[in-house]
């Protein structure tokens, strides 16, 4: 049971990364047109702030999102496949 809160925890975080890229991606679209829109300007960097946060902690505690993250162990070999779900 533990596991499966564990595991619903991260992929609520996963979920909250995803949405918080779609939102930054959808106000720069807007910003492009609305160039002068600061309320627009403002939730576009108050959603980059806490994207960065949510992915440190998520980074933190499952390892890395991206190749990109430095981490002091290399784990993408611990987690399963894509293709094999939750074999391991």
């Amino acid at each position: 049971m533990h596991n499966n809160c564990m595991e619903q925890t991260r992929n609520e975080m996963l979920m909250q990364i995803r949405e918080y890229n779609f939102s930054i991606i959808e106000l720069a679209l807007y910003l492009d047109t609305h160039p002068e829109d600061k309320k627009a300007l403002c939730l576009h960097k108050e959603y980059c702030k806490s994207l960065k946060d949510l992915e440190d902690k998520y980074q933190k505690v499952y390892g890395p999102l991206t190749i990109k993250y430095p981490c002091n162990k290399w784990r993408w070999l611990e987690e399963p496949w894509p293709w094999e779900g939750d074999a391991n």
